[in-house]
């Protein structure tokens, strides 16, 4: 099913960059958008995740320099039946992950240094299994195709009045379809990226609190998560917004509505669905859909995630909820100082 969702997205998108083409230079244009946009898919399918990954200055990791930060991807993936992904950290204070690559064999996340400094172990596991969630659902190429073929869109749109101002173009609409071009490209392919975005990310939340064995922490992260986009700009997704759909929360300032114009649904939605998820499996939600922490619980009851319960272990009767933040200012471990990492 996901194979021809994503055969039929990439249909939707050439035929938005044909339709771009023909209004810019009538059948001519049309037939080199059409070639431009077999190039990007095939481009898009070997080098989108690279692309992405350099966008946003991810450096990858391993066991040595961010010890509990990989050991958690690692467990989690376990827990999945995943192969192991390439680990990415970002150097970015805003709080966000994401995960990229055309399969689960291929495939990467990448977490912020604000991500890791900000949430809680549990919380972090919660994000990461959310991340994991879309890599096993086979997202993460729909999702980074479309991210690189809209860039592509909307950069023709924005330079649409100089690819179409000659009069002998072909072009059957004249100026008017140029600055159709201008107007609609842009908008007709964020539309597309944002209903691939929205109608995944609840089941990336559902699978993701499945692999984390608790709704709650994920529910909480979120929270944490949004308020710190809101506060932190993040300049690198500022200034390749296509990609902005790829990460759990939206990057980009003034986007929260659960509207078409949103690139995820919205937050709160999210955190009332995971209480929901967590009340059916014996626990408790609040009921305030704006509340997102988890309700307290009693002290003996002990935190467990996933990476560190026996597999014969029965599942608790209430989720319990995330710890304080146990890395401190150093959250991927003991630095060397010998090697350059983009936190230090």
């Amino acid at each position: 099913m996901n194979t021809l969702r994503t055969a039929m997205l990439l249909a939707a998108m050439t035929a938005l960059f044909m339709g771009v083409g023909y209004l810019i230079g009538g059948s001519g244009g049309m037939v080199i958008a059409l070639l431009i946009a077999a190039g990007t898919n095939l481009f898009s399918y070997w080098n989108a995740d690279k692309m992405v990954l350099s966008m946003n200055r991810a450096v990858e990791v391993d066991e040595k320099n961010a010890p509990e930060y990989y050991a958690i991807v690692q467990a989690l993936a376990k827990q999945a039946g995943l192969p192991m992904p390439k680990t990415y950290l970002i150097h970015n204070p805003q709080p966000n992950a994401f995960a990229t690559g055309r399969n689960p064999e291929n495939a990467a996340v990448a977490a912020s240094t604000g991500l890791l400094q900000s949430l809680s172990h549990e919380e972090v596991a919660a994000v990461m299994a959310h991340e994991l969630a879309h890599v096993q659902h086979r997202d993460t190429l729909t999702m980074t195709i479309v991210a690189t073929l809209a860039g592509a869109i909307s950069m023709l749109g924005n330079f649409a009045f100089f690819l179409g101002g000659s009069r002998n173009n072909n072009n059957p609409f004249g100026f008017v379809g140029v600055l159709l071009a201008m107007i609609v490209a842009p908008f007709a392919a964020m539309i597309v990226q944002m209903a691939v975005s929205r109608t995944r990310e609840y089941e990336a939340d559902r699978r993701g609190a499945e692999i984390c064995g608790n709704p709650l922490w994920l529910a909480s992260a979120l929270n944490k998560i949004a308020r710190g986009a809101e506060q932190i700009p993040n300049e690198d997704a500022e200034r390749n917004p296509a990609m902005a759909h790829l990460f759990i929360i939206n990057p980009l300032h003034g986007e929260r509505m659960d509207s078409l114009f949103s690139t995820h649904p919205s937050t709160e939605n999210r955190i009332a669905a995971l209480q929901e998820m967590a009340r059916g499996m014996g626990g408790t939600a609040p009921a305030n859909r704006r509340e997102a922490s988890p309700p307290p619980l009693q002290p003996e009851e002990p935190s467990a995630g996933p990476w560190g319960k026996p597999a014969d272990q029965a599942p608790q009767a209430r989720p319990a909820p995330p710890k304080p933040n146990p890395w401190g200012r150093n959250p991927t471990g003991p630095r060397n100082v010998r090697s350059k990492g983009p936190w230090s």
